[in-house]
């Protein structure tokens, strides 16, 4: 028996379920309940799952033990309760995983760190092409801010260069680390020089593996352009909003789908306020004016796994223009439905697609006139982008491929405990 436990940040869905609670739905777009549903195969394997959330709960579905802690404090303890032969740690930038790291090495356990993105990286491009008025604010907004949470551009900044300090710290003396790009690769042999890489891809979430395929429709004048994320400048909207011009002289009705809320609008009182505290927000609908294209952009709300299903199957072209990512889960799922994707060279991007033949991609992420050719390519090809979304979907499948995964995964785990014998 190889007794495995799990720190997750987020609260899963197994767990939630697991131990009675109703609070966390399969909104987060985590990949690891897909990773879970194949883990169930190995008998061998015990596993026990650590979420965090917000009450102490436990209960057990599928063979797998599911503990929900609100802090930090109870990680000693339950590690000298299960006595885990290996903790494997999902994420390197947050406070409970340092505090998990520092736990299972005092009573001498192997730690295995699974990169999610490289925070270095994020922080570094957070704000790129954003104007500087709107990064900065005063000290009347940051009090409002204390009071009134928003989302001050200088404070996410400030909150991701601190995220990426304490991934660094993490991962300076990590042992074992996994990830799934050329990217994250390099990003490792530079931030943890003393570990050893093992790659593993996702598996992403079940509703995205079967059931109805995307195919082209019959937009004539009127595509639909699919952004997963848009409220963050990382997911670089203001690009896409920059590009819808050149998209619109062709097809004059074209349209902007992006998931998610839009920007508050409490009506002319309030309206200097909010966009005083939400100023990327406030950038983008002022760009979006000054073009002319904010009649065509439209958000959704947000999405659970069958809803973002759904767009993705109503869209012409998804759209991944990120100034960083690691091997995003959207772009996957998009693959994985067969819908034709465009997306920046971003990060590991290029480790998920091959440009011209599984989707495009395009140059620099902030370089509109780029993007909006990547997507005029697709909306003017012939099959509408069929050829390129059959080859994603048939690229998707083998890197998401869940019993590949949870083999590659649990041939990770033997090697690092007989490692540990040795």
């Amino acid at each position: 028996m190889m007794q495995i436990l799990w720190l997750v940040k987020a609260m899963l869905p197994q767990a939630a379920a697991a131990c009675g609670l109703a609070e966390a739905g399969d909104v987060s777009g985590s990949w690891l309940t897909g990773q879970l549903a194949a883990l169930r195969r190995f008998p061998e394997l015990k596993l026990t799952v650590l979420c965090v959330g917000k009450t102490e709960a436990q209960g057990e579905a599928d063979g797998v033990c599911y503990r929900i802690v609100p802090d930090a404090s109870a990680f000693v303890p339950l590690l000298q309760a299960e006595k885990p032969a290996l903790v494997h740690i999902w994420g390197t930038e947050y406070d409970e995983a340092t505090v998990m790291a520092d736990a299972a090495q005092a009573q001498g356990l192997p730690v295995l760190f699974s990169i999610q993105g490289i925070m270095r990286d994020c922080a570094a491009h957070l704000c790129d092409g954003v104007p500087e008025a709107y990064r900065r604010s005063g000290a009347l907004w940051h009090a409002v801010d204390r009071a009134i949470p928003g989302e001050l551009l200088d404070t996410m900044q400030v909150n991701f260069n601190t995220l990426a300090s304490k991934e660094a710290a993490l991962l300076a003396r990590a042992r074992y680390v996994t990830g799934r790009t050329a990217f994250d690769r390099d990003a490792c042999t530079a931030l943890a020089p003393h570990a050893r890489y093992y790659p593993c891809n996702e598996t992403l979430r079940p509703p995205f593996y079967t059931g109805t395929l995307w195919h082209p429709r019959e937009f004539a004048a009127a595509p639909v352009l699919f952004l997963p994320q848009g409220n963050y400048p990382l997911k670089n909207l203001h690009t896409v909003i920059k590009a819808l011009p050149a998209i619109l002289a062709k097809y004059g009705s074209a349209e902007l789908h992006i998931a998610g809320w839009p920007p508050l609008d409490k009506g002319p009182l309030l309206r200097p306020v909010i966009d005083r505290m939400f100023p990327y927000k406030r950038y983008c609908k002022r760009l979006a004016a000054q073009l002319g294209v904010a009649g065509h952009i439209h958000y959704t709300g947000p999405l659970d796994a069958a809803a973002m299903r759904q767009a993705y199957l109503e869209a012409d072209v998804f759209l991944l223009p990120s100034s960083c990512e690691n091997s995003p889960n959207s772009l996957g799922e998009a693959m994985l439905l067969g819908l034709p994707c465009v997306a920046s060279a971003a990060g590991g991007i290029s480790s998920m697609l091959t440009d011209g033949v599984e989707g495009y991609i395009y140059g620099t992420a902030l370089d509109e006139k780029a993007l909006a050719d990547a997507i005029l390519r697709v909306l003017q090809s012939s099959d509408g982008g069929a050829a390129v979304g059959r080859a994603a979907r048939a690229r998707a499948l083998c890197t998401h491929d869940a019993a590949r995964n949870a083999d590659n995964l649990v041939h990770i785990y033997e090697d690092i405990l007989q490692e540990e014998k040795s």
